[in-house]
């Protein structure tokens, strides 16, 4: 009989030890479930609740609240593609977003892009300005350019060479440059008192239709003049400079008549500023030239009892003697500072007085100006540009 003891019980698991074991695990896997599952959940409703937010912003993108406005005119040009077209469709308040436009054109197969005038209704669905860009345009149109500088006289010979449905004397009477008309249309730079748009109308080129009347012509170009001045800060312009906007306009348009070259801008500018600060005549030759007989000798012309004439008054003009550019308008907002202690022309200046650029005249002929702060500096400077043939 053997005496070797059987351990096989005591491998035995009791069953009653197992079963409450079993349950905790049972119990800790369905929490871990229900908690996945409610995971889950709260992940698909964030989902489903940024999902649906894009989708609402996106379709008020596409089809802005409310009715469409009034129909105008949108112009596409030659070299326009659709990044070009869909930003000035944003710009110009047709559509809310440009990139959505973008994609939706995408979405829909494109855009072949033709040149022309198209009637547009802002903020409409997206899917019917897509449409009229798809359709032939409305009207061709004539290209024509304005050089910066062109007073009303100029734009207007220009402007019935190029179209011929628009006569010269039509415009010149839509924008006030006759004695006995006001201005058919008003600058928010204009006052009251002032009839002309002389100085109010950017120098660009423009597309016109053979359509179009002298009105819409200088709408569109007074339009744009208002945009340019937002851009470059001209509405702001008594806090950064102490002059209206529409005197700034005025000096904008003598540097545009004076500068020959693009780093005298500003100079001249500061010539404006400094001598208007002090009371000095600006003794400005381009004002004399101001709708005068320029075959007229300049003695004569600066013998002529004007307004304009600013050897014989001080101030500025009474209106701008051109339209100007985007560089002299901000030469205009932003006149040079004035020369350092160290700049030569300050040198003979010993009485302690503020070294102020207050002359300027022609100096080669490339149409650089020599600056100097005083009358015998200046006087020098004119006598050099004789002797070289400038002047």
């Amino acid at each position: 009989m053997s005496n070797k003891v059987n351990n096989e019980d005591d491998l035995e698991i009791d069953p009653y030890q197992v079963i409450p074991y079993v349950r905790i695990q049972k119990m800790v896997s369905r929490k871990f479930v229900n908690r996945f599952a409610l995971s889950v959940v709260l992940v698909l409703a964030i989902v489903t609740t940024i999902f649906g937010g894009y989708q609402f912003w996106y379709l008020r993108q596409v089809n802005p609240p409310g009715d469409p406005g009034a129909a105008e005119i949108f112009t596409v040009t030659e070299s326009d593609d659709l990044l070009v077209i869909s930003k000035r469709l944003e710009q110009e308040g047709f559509i809310v977003n440009d990139s959505v436009f973008r994609s939706y054109v995408s979405s829909k197969g494109g855009l072949d892009i033709t040149a022309g005038f198209f009637t547009v209704k802002p903020r409409d669905h997206v899917g019917n300005i897509l449409r009229v860009l798809r359709t032939p345009p409305n009207e061709t149109f004539t290209k024509v350019t304005f050089p910066e500088g062109f007073t009303l006289e100029q734009m207007a010979d220009r402007l019935s060479e190029e179209i011929k449905t628009v006569s010269e004397i039509d415009f010149l009477t839509k924008t006030g440059d006759t004695s006995a008309e006001i201005s058919a249309v008003r600058s928010v730079y204009q006052p009251e008192s002032v009839t002309t748009l002389e100085g109010l109308l950017f120098p660009d080129t423009y597309l016109v239709s053979g359509e179009e009347t002298a009105t819409q012509v200088a709408q569109q170009m007074l339009k744009l003049m208002e945009r340019v001045g937002r851009q470059e800060g001209l509405d702001d312009s008594v806090n950064s400079v102490g002059l209206t906007p529409y005197q700034v306009l005025t000096i904008a348009s003598i540097i545009e008549r004076e500068a020959k070259v693009p780093e005298d801008r500003a100079k001249i500018s500061r010539v404006i500023y400094n001598r208007l600060s002090i009371g000095m005549p600006l003794e400005i030759d381009a004002t004399l030239f101001y709708k005068q007989n320029l075959d007229l000798p300049f003695l004569e012309l600066k013998a002529i009892d004007s307004p304009y004439n600013s050897y014989l008054y001080s101030g500025l003009p009474p209106t701008p003697i051109s339209n100007p550019g985007r560089a002299a308008i901000n030469a205009a907002l932003n006149p040079a500072p004035n020369p350092s202690a160290g700049n030569p022309i300050c040198r003979e200046i010993t009485d302690g007085s503020p070294c102020l650029y207050l002359y300027y005249v022609l100096y080669d002929k490339d149409g650089r100006h020599k600056f100097a702060s005083t009358l015998a500096q200046h006087q020098a400077n004119v006598q050099a540009a004789i002797i070289a043939g400038v002047l």
